[in-house]
């Protein structure tokens, strides 16, 4: 009976010694993953920086639904003002003052560019000042450490030559392949697609034509959208304005570019033997965007615009608010930005941005 007894001691020591060792292990596997757990936990910041996130970094929206919106302003001898305050403006929506998050200048904002470039047979004897006068502005404005730029070639059909990279070589080298489409687009890039034709609609673009609402539309939603961080995203669109065969309408890419939060500065050049520059549409499109166009008559005035566009881009102050409209229902809310110092309304001053924002939908 005693022989059982001690048996029977010597399990449950030995159980007992098992659980504290299970224990003791659990234990340990809690401490480990509690410490890598908290080794990824974001700082905890406090609300005064909070309120000036840093620029490469894209400001997340939460349930405030907070908005940003780049501004440029020039006096009327296009000079641009540099010395605006918070206290001199008021952002409104659909007519409603809103309350500002966040007001600072941007000079070092990285950007996003894509150089858009028609390639149909009207603008055969200007593409190679086109080229040149792209390649200067690469090389002057895209900073290779944190900058990126595209090259997409367009007639019918848009062609990406080469998606947004920071590699300024072989922005050189896509501009190199891009040339006029005679008859048809010649470079290593097969047609963006994405754009369906269907009973009731436009049919696929023919050779020889031109197709510029449809390569903005391509543009937006597969280059410039997809672009990372918090950039200012811009198309730089090089064409007489003659559209021919977009599947699309205008209105629908400006919608686009505003979706994706993307200015169009329009370079109209053409040729007066294909009818010259559609002044009407390129400016359309740019103002809508809150952008610009240009009409340069001779290679001084097209490296003059590439330059007032370079700087433009880095002259920018940047707006954020929480909207007073929590609706989610994707609606189109306006924007508008409105000078409340009485000595700089007598100043003739130009605000250019984005005419407003599609809400979320729930």
């Amino acid at each position: 009976m005693k022989i059982e007894e001690c048996k029977l001691k010597y399990r449950r020591s030995s159980c007992d010694q098992r659980s504290h060792r299970l224990a003791a292990r659990q234990f340990a596997i809690f401490i480990f993953h509690f410490s890598i757990f908290n080794l990824f936990l974001p700082p905890i910041v406090s609300p005064v920086r909070a309120q000036t996130p840093p620029q490469d970094i894209e400001v997340v929206r939460t349930e405030t639904d907070l908005t940003n919106l780049l501004f440029s302003i020039t006096d009327k001898n296009n000079r641009y003002l540099t010395t605006l305050k918070q206290t001199d403006i008021r952002v409104l929506e659909d007519g409603v003052p809103q309350t500002l998050f966040a007001f600072q200048r941007e000079t070092d904002r990285p950007l996003a560019i894509a150089f858009l470039i028609d390639v149909s047979e009207s603008e055969q004897r200007t593409l190679p000042d086109e080229k040149a006068a792209a390649r200067t502005f690469i090389e002057s404005a895209i900073r290779s450490d944190k900058d990126q730029a595209a090259i997409i070639p367009f007639e019918g059909y848009a062609h990406l030559e080469q998606a947004l990279t920071r590699d300024v070589l072989a922005l050189y080298r896509a501009l190199q392949r891009v040339e006029v489409a005679i008859p048809f687009y010649s470079g290593s890039a097969p047609p963006m697609t994405g754009l369906v034709s269907g009973p009731g609609t436009v049919g696929p673009p023919l050779e020889g034509s031109t197709a510029i609402w449809d390569a903005v539309v391509l543009t937006c939603i597969q280059v410039t959208a997809r672009s990372l961080g918090q950039r200012r995203r811009a198309i730089i669109l090089l064409t007489d304005g003659g559209d021919t065969s977009s599947r699309l309408a205008r209105s629908t890419a400006v919608d686009r570019a505003i979706e994706s939060e993307t200015v169009i500065y329009a370079i109209g050049i053409g040729d007066k033997k294909y009818g010259g520059v559609d002044k009407g549409a390129l400016n359309n499109i740019a103002e809508r965007t809150g952008g610009r166009a240009f009409f340069p008559k001779q290679n001084a005035d097209l490296t003059a615009a590439f330059q007032e566009i370079e700087q433009e881009l880095r002259s920018q102050y940047l707006v954020a608010y929480s909207s007073t409209n929590k609706k989610r229902d994707g609606a189109f809310r306006r924007m508008t930005i409105e000078i409340t110092n009485p000595d700089l309304l007598k100043e003739q001053l130009r605000l250019r941005y984005r005419p407003g924002y599609f809400a979320r939908k729930s």
